[in-house]
């Protein structure tokens, strides 16, 4: 049986450890600066299409933070990822990975940028 002070050591240890790969994880999948750009590009083209140039909305709803701000994370970056069956709304899971749709996701909830 390992005593209370190892245990307690080997919970920090597995603690910090897994704090710092869940850091060097998120850190891993931001998108490079040239397919930020290319994200931004995207989003202003392809998805401005339906939801307005400015994201204000128009045949799809608005992308602005404040009409998102309630919306579950999971849910938006699902939206964007997989489409919504039985709506105009596509998958884009062609176009991008998952984490790049989550980097999306954060970036219209900060106010999309230009």
């Amino acid at each position: 049986m390992i005593s209370s002070p190892v245990r307690v050591g080997l919970l920090a240890l597995l603690l910090f450890s897994s704090t710092g790969n869940a850091q060097l994880a998120a850190e891993a999948v931001a998108p490079s600066p040239e397919r930020r750009k290319e994200l931004i590009h995207l989003v202003r083209q392809d998805c401005g299409s339906c939801h307005g140039m400015t994201l204000q909305g128009g045949l799809g709803p608005s992308l602005k933070p404040e009409a998102l701000r309630e919306k579950p994370v999971d849910s938006l970056v699902a939206t964007i990822y997989g489409g919504r069956p039985g709506t105009p709304m596509p998958p884009w899971h062609r176009f991008l990975t998952e984490d790049e749709a989550r980097w999306v996701v954060d970036q219209l909830l900060a106010g999309f940028p230009e």
